[in-house]
């Protein structure tokens, strides 16, 4: 009787147990349906993941006239987005200064991205208005956002480095919306990137891949967060507050995510920095090593430096402008 019941159980406990080994070793243990991956925060901003994600288009709302020129006029311009990229129902909204040649068009489009300005003293199309003025003199639609947080536009992200991401989507929805514009010929874009603005720049050429002829003024392009960090002992605490912020963002994400030096090979446009030999905010050892790197990996870029010549290329403004012009119209499509 003992033999029987011992033959009997030996063959249900071998299955049983071959059954629930199976179970849980199988992949559904491993990925139980009811566990989903939760991303962090700032996963979204990282150069892959906005890369992955394409910016919705806004409508470009035209406002009040600022100011009227002989060869154009400027007005204050404002659109929405959804500075997450992710789908949020919230938008907010962006302001800026938006120049438009006279006579009949359509014209060609360069867009703008500025360097650093204290929030206290920004007024709409600080850092760029000079450029701006000259390229729509010479028939070029400028446009140059204030980004969130200065002018009219809505509050920043209370995160100091989601606020910087942030400038990347503003940006891009920017320029996917430029066809809402119906003074723009729809070929012809352009990009010009100043100090921080060509930090901008770079990310979104390496984000969007497109080939759209940039140039840059002196950009900001060092490995982050080194870019930052280099800047920390002009801020009023010397520092403390970044470098701490900085320490939580390094506890949790891989800064390499986000820093552009590594994304330099997905660049498909044609480039042409300008730097100036006694700059004091960004170091021309920076812009030689950018030159370096993109001429190394085989992309259309070319380097102009200029003796004596400070952040704003002064006193060789002039030079660099007329350069920059020639290098667009070269660029210019036969709609023009």
């Amino acid at each position: 009787m003992v033999k029987l019941v011992l033959a009997l159980f030996i063959p249900v406990g071998l299955v049983l147990g071959w059954f629930l080994h199976g179970y849980y070793s199988s992949d559904k243990t491993q990925k139980a349906p009811f566990v989903r991956e939760v991303l962090r925060p700032l996963d979204k901003y990282s150069i892959d993941s906005l890369s992955a994600t394409k910016a919705t288009p806004s409508r470009i709302e035209i406002l009040e006239s600022l100011e009227e020129k002989e060869a154009f006029e400027s007005f204050l311009f404002s659109f929405e987005l959804d500075p997450t990229l992710s789908g949020n129902k919230e938008k907010k909204k962006v302001t800026g200064l938006i120049n438009v040649p006279k006579g009949e068009g359509p014209f060609p489009l360069a867009v703008l991205f500025r360097g650093y300005v204290d929030q206290s003293i920004y007024q709409t199309g600080a850092g760029s208005k000079r450029v701006g003025e000259f390229l729509s003199s010479n028939g070029y639609i400028t446009i140059a956002p204030d980004f969130l947080g200065y002018a009219g536009s809505d509050k920043e992200a209370s995160n100091i480095f989601e606020s910087r991401f942030q400038t990347y989507t503003t940006a891009l929805t920017l320029i996917e919306s430029a066809g809402s514009l119906d003074m723009w010929d729809r070929e012809n874009l352009f990009i010009w990137g100043h100090s921080n603005g060509g930090q901008i720049a770079l990310t979104v050429l390496e984000i969007t891949q497109k080939e759209i002829p940039t140039v840059l003024w002196a950009p900001v392009s060092k490995p982050f967060p080194y870019s930052v960090l280099y800047y920390t002992d002009a801020s009023e605490d010397r520092g403390k507050l970044i470098r701490k912020e900085l320490a939580e963002f390094e506890k949790n994400y891989d800064p390499d995510l986000y820093s552009i030096d590594l994304y330099l090979d997905r660049i498909g446009a044609p480039l042409r920095i300008h730097q100036g030999t006694n700059d004091d905010a960004v170091p021309r050892d920076w812009s030689d090593s950018l030159h370096k790197n993109l001429e190394n990996k085989g992309k259309d870029v070319g380097y102009f430096v200029y003796p004596g010549a400070d952040h704003n290329l002064n006193p060789s403004w002039s030079v660099a402008v007329q350069r920059m012009l020639s290098f667009f119209n070269l660029s210019l499509t036969s709609v023009r």
